[in-house]
């Protein structure tokens, strides 16, 4: 019974460790490779009294012209789709020196755009774009190094959001 209770006290610390930050197990960052086009779109605060999308498992009471759709999620970033301006939303959630990024494609064929959250951790920014009202979006939510100008993973993809918000 004591080597089992010493082996569970082995095991507990390496299942309870957080995943190293946008890293590979030998602690060195794994590079994202980008479109050559890539468009990479400061993001900006919003506009004072913009309510801000809520990506937890509750959601919040909006109006439709509020939803921000395909809540996207990898260590460090979040975003979603605001059809209705067509607002990309991107949230760094990690002190870490890098900021939150979320790549959007489309399915016709317009060049990736970018939008970078560079305000710091524990803010939102947004990236106001125009999309074709009869196509859809995938978001892309990633890791950026505003030094080198490069994206590193974990990264994690929306599925496609018709970007007229209508299912």
């Amino acid at each position: 019974m004591g080597v089992l209770a010493g082996a569970s006290a082995l095991v507990l610390p390496v299942t309870a460790a957080p995943p190293a930050p946008a890293a590979d197990p030998t602690g060195h960052l794994v590079e994202v490779p980008m479109p050559a086009d890539v468009e990479i779109v400061e993001g900006v605060v919003p506009a004072a009294g913009t309510p801000v999308p809520s990506l937890g498992g509750t959601p919040r009471a909006a109006a439709a012209a509020e939803a921000c759709l395909g809540a996207t999620s990898a260590y460090g970033a979040k975003g979603c789709f605001q059809p209705h301006g067509d607002i990309i939303w991107s949230r760094d959630t990690e002190k870490d020196g890098m900021s939150a990024a979320v790549g959007v494609y489309t399915d016709y064929g317009r060049p990736a755009a970018v939008c970078v959250n560079r305000l710091g951790a524990d803010t939102w920014a947004t990236c106001d774009k125009d999309y074709r009202e009869d196509g859809n979006v995938r978001l892309r939510a990633l890791r950026y190094n505003g030094d080198n100008g490069k994206f590193y993973q974990p990264e994690t993809w929306s599925g496609w959001i018709p970007v007229d918000g209508q299912y």
